[in-house]
């Protein structure tokens, strides 16, 4: 095993003109004593190393590795002399190495201020006896200056010759040579960074770091976690510094993912109040989780020490628990009763940029130990959980060209500076990925405040499928309602005459017979005068023979719900749906979450007809208004975060974060064709044509809805691709924005075109 996955670093390392180094020759894998700290003995005979240790040395010798480090270890069964290293040892790196093996290459020396050798050999004994032995190259003597010294005096008095010397250095010009560091090219060393630190390479990079993520212990399905679950969240970072910084980056970006994250650090900072503290939050606390940043140090302890460890151990006692080590994976061994544990392997940022997605559900977990934890896990372990929710990410992860995205910056701001809409926020879901999200514009035409990606706006139609289908699809499913249930079931009004075979399946395609539009609201101002009016409302034409988009049907589908479920319409979806899934800034009458949520919301329009007043924060359809902000057609307000995550809990067939909210068959009857006169599902707008505003490169099967204060989203499964638009093109009057559907084409096209096939 050492073999297979050396030679292929080795390979990997050599295509990219670097030099590998294999070490510790000849072998280090069975020492209880650290050699930073002492000289470790090995009592085996070549018979033994050549079947164990060598093995792997040998095989990448054969694969052309031209670096071995030695080893500061004695084997007294092959050397004459017990008490020297092998870095000292010519029976070692001349009869093995060189002779045995055939190794012509670079031998590096281990680094020499370790204390298997500065405690038993002075600075330049130690470089005189290596370079004797067969070291070509000196790593981190002690004390340079004296080492160099006492070899100048070594080759003086014959001791050592000027031809071992050159020898050495030709294997390093030769090196220099094979690089083309002798050619007439000037390196930039300022520009190193930015040449090696490529954007292709920092790619790579990430999808190291998520597949080497690895859960070894998923008690009660915690992972992945569910704000509605565990809406209550404690961090504690443990680490064996004292900086004051340790966990900061993994506290703000489990932020990114959860509302409601306290955090504290464990350090050797930490007093006795502040232990309290931590005590007192962990009883309010419905999840704890500890992020171990202590780190595998030489000739340190790596694992909790005899303070933090007791604590913590109370700390979790009767809590649910999640365990994720960012540096020494044996420390699960000091907290063995944790429910969750993972492990991150290191503190870098792309590692922590890859847990915190993780513990969400926002990429899978594939990882393997190499490894055994002993008394726990056997090599080869690790629970496999599949990316159930979405994650922010870079374009390139999903396939998307970053700079062909870039024309959908254009295309928003050429629709703003024509006065489309004064702002908005386009955000693209593809492959369980935020691939792109960006605020462009402001609020208003008076350009004051500027449109942030978190921006929350006024749905409109959208309310439609995100809302009242969504809630029928689960009651269908229930059983509770059937999409053959006559309408007159749930409203006497529809019991007779031509209404009497109106079913909830012909509200959803809008081919009841109710007219498309009343205003009402002109000489009607109460929720019961709206409703009694509607289902007052006589037929325009006979039911199902054509298609006309309505509201009526919808406002109606609303009362419906409420009446089966015995819950206001938004108490039943924030219950059965947005608090659960996550989407933290879903809601009809967004004003009562206060002033912070308010200041998110561009204003809508201003009404000069039957409000007077500028529409902000309260739903802009008025028989929505007047019906309290709550009905089946209009009133829902959200973000683009919060749409991404309903549209790909569509595209997972219904799953999202480790739970089901629909079934897969649910979701494809209401979304394929379901009309005779018309290209729409229940309840959901389809692609047709060849004008449609979810463009031209969009398969046939997606689908989707619009809202009329220009709100807009298209879900394509074919490509996992969901695009949605948010805009308040009806500011500062209904009578702008004209272009709207135009500009939806072509983001659409933008966002396919941006593809890489």
């Amino acid at each position: 095993m050492v073999s297979e996955y050396g030679n292929k670093f080795i390979e990997g390392v050599q295509s990219e003109g670097v030099i590998p180094t294999a070490k510790h020759f000849p072998g280090h894998g069975d020492t209880d004593i650290d050699s930073h700290l002492s000289l470790p003995v090995i009592k085996y005979d070549f018979a033994r190393l050549d079947s164990v240790e060598l093995v792997p040395f040998r095989s990448a010798i054969n694969k052309g590795v031209n670096s071995i480090m030695s080893a500061h270890i004695s084997f007294p069964k092959i050397s004459p002399d017990s008490a020297l290293p092998a870095t000292m040892d010519a029976a070692v790196l001349h009869k093995i190495l060189r002779d045995s093996l055939q190794f012509d290459g670079v031998v590096v020396s281990d680094g020499l201020d370790m204390h298997g050798i500065s405690s038993n050999f002075s600075p330049g004994e130690a470089v005189v006896k290596a370079l004797k032995a067969g070291v070509d190259l000196m790593l981190l003597s002690p004390d340079e200056l004296t080492a160099l010294h006492e070899i100048e005096q070594a080759v003086h008095s014959g001791n050592i010759s000027e031809k071992r010397i050159n020898n050495s250095v030709r294997k390093l010009l030769k090196w220099k040579k094979q690089q083309g560091l002798f050619e007439d090219s000037e390196i930039d060393i300022d520009s190193l960074s930015a040449n090696i630190n490529t954007r292709n390479k920092q790619l790579i990079a990430e999808e190291i770091s998520r597949r080497s993520l690895t859960l070894l212990k998923n008690n009660d399905d915690i992972l992945p976690i569910r704000a509605s679950e565990y809406p209550k969240v404690m961090v504690v970072s443990v680490s064996d510094g004292k900086s004051g910084y340790t966990g900061s980056s993994f506290v703000s970006q489990l932020r990114d993912y959860h509302p409601d994250v306290s955090s504290y650090l464990l350090d050797q900072r930490t007093s006795k109040e502040d232990k309290q503290e931590m005590i007192k939050e962990a009883r309010k606390a419905d999840l704890i989780i500890i992020g171990s940043f202590i780190y595998v140090k030489s000739g340190q302890k790596v694992q909790l020490d005899n303070e933090q460890l007791p604590f913590l151990k109370k700390l979790i006692r009767n809590k649910p628990s999640i365990l994720t080590a960012f540096g020494n994976p044996y420390v699960i061994q000091d907290l063995p009763n944790s429910d969750v544990q993972l492990l991150a392997w290191s503190a870098n940022g792309n590692q922590v940029k890859s847990t915190v997605p993780a513990l969400f559900g926002g990429s899978e977990i594939s990882g393997r130990l190499p490894i055994s934890i002993p008394g726990m896990y056997s090599i080869n372990h690790g629970l496999y959980l599949p990316q159930t929710a979405l994650r922010y990410d870079r374009p390139e992860v999903s396939g998307l060209s970053r700079d062909s995205l870039r024309n959908i910056d254009r295309i928003m701001n050429e629709a703003i500076f024509d006065s489309t809409f004064p702002g908005g926020v386009v955000t693209v879901v593809k492959d369980g990925n935020i691939a792109y999200q960006e605020g462009f514009g402001y609020e208003t035409y008076e350009k004051l405040n500027p449109i942030k990606e978190d921006a929350v706006y006024d749905l409109a139609s959208l309310t439609k499928a995100t809302a009242t289908t969504a809630a029928i699809m689960k009651l269908v499913e229930e059983e509770k309602i059937s999409l053959k249930d006559k309408v007159g079931k749930y409203i006497p009004e529809f019991s007779q005459g031509k209404k009497k075979n109106i079913t909830i399946e012909n509200f959803l395609l809008h081919n009841s017979g109710l007219p498309p539009f009343r205003v009402y609201v002109d000489s009607l101002k109460s929720e019961k005068e709206i409703i009694e009016a509607i289902k007052n409302e006589p037929l325009t034409y006979k039911t199902g023979t054509d298609y006309r988009y309505s509201d009526l049907g919808f406002i109606l589908l609303g009362k419906i719900v409420e009446q089966v479920t015995g819950k206001s319409l938004d108490q039943y979806l924030r219950e059965t749906f947005y608090y659960p899934l996550g989407m933290s800034s879903t809601f009809f009458n967004p004003k009562k979450m206060g002033e912070y949520f308010i200041d998110r919301i561009p204003p809508t329009e201003i009404d000069t007809v039957f409000r007077d007043t500028t529409v902000h924060a309260v739903v802009h359809d008025e028989r929505s208004y007047f019906l309290n902000g709550v009905a089946g057609h209009a009133g829902l307000f959200s973000s683009g975060r919060d749409l991404a995550i309903f549209c790909q809990m569509l595209l997972n067939d219904g799953w999202y974060a480790g739970r089901r909210y629909l079934e897969p068959s649910t979701i494809q009857k209401f979304t394929k064709r379901q009309g005779k006169h018309s290209n729409r599902g229940y309840g959901f707008d389809r692609k047709s044509g060849k004008n449609s505003t979810a463009g031209s490169m969009t398969s046939k099967k997606t689908f989707g809805h619009l809202g009329f204060t220009g709100s807009s989203y298209w879900i394509d499964p074919e490509r996992d691709l969901a695009i949605i638009i948010l805009t308040n093109r009806t500011y500062p009057y209904r009578s702008y924005g004209k272009n709207i559907s135009n500009i939806r084409a072509k983001i659409a096209d933008a966002v396919v075109s941006s593809i890489i096939e």
